[in-house]
């Protein structure tokens, strides 16, 4: 299974795709895409929507995890981010590639098994997780890994529970 995570943004959008063996997990990519931080919204809003679509093409994810903005301190930035959101939720549609939303609450629990983990923790837990020498750069790549593995932990243990309750 391959996941195509991704930390939204209108500016720096970071994106990490993992690939899930049997009993390994792989990171295969991450980056951060960059758009011009003074050109009007739009054109950054269609250029983030172009690379994804480029990078779903290349990738070919069977899931796009996203992470949803969080707005207890800014609102007008989470209200940015929530475009950008939307912009990876319109090119996996596009592709036909499900989509799935995680808090960054939701995150820093399975990824460290503790919500209010520190950023760096998160970062080092991701390393770790995926055999790195050193944590990826830049940040919004790193971030964007630990959305992935957040899904792949999420429906590990949905799978659990299906299991559980006699579910197929």
């Amino acid at each position: 299974m391959m996941i195509l995570g991704i930390d939204p943004g209108t500016v720096t959008m970071g994106y990490g795709v993992i690939e899930v063996g049997d009993e390994e997990i792989t990171m295969v990519n991450c980056d951060a895409l960059s758009a011009p931080k003074r050109s009007p919204i739009g054109e950054r809003l269609s250029y983030m929507y172009q690379r994804l679509l480029e990078i779903m093409s290349r990738y070919q994810p069977d899931a796009v995890a996203i992470e949803q903005p969080f707005m207890a301190k800014n609102v007008k930035a989470a209200l940015a981010v929530g475009r950008a959101q939307a912009i990876a939720i319109l090119a996996a549609a596009e592709k036909g590639i499900p989509t799935y939303e995680y808090t960054p609450a939701q995150v820093k629990q399975r990824v460290t098994n503790y919500g209010a983990s520190s950023k760096e923790q998160v970062q080092e837990m991701v390393r770790l997780q995926l055999g790195l020498a050193e944590v990826p750069q830049p940040n919004d790549a790193a971030d964007a890994l630990a959305i992935a593995l957040c899904h792949l932990r999420e429906t590990h243990l949905d799978n659990l529970l299906a299991k559980q309750r006699g579910e197929k």
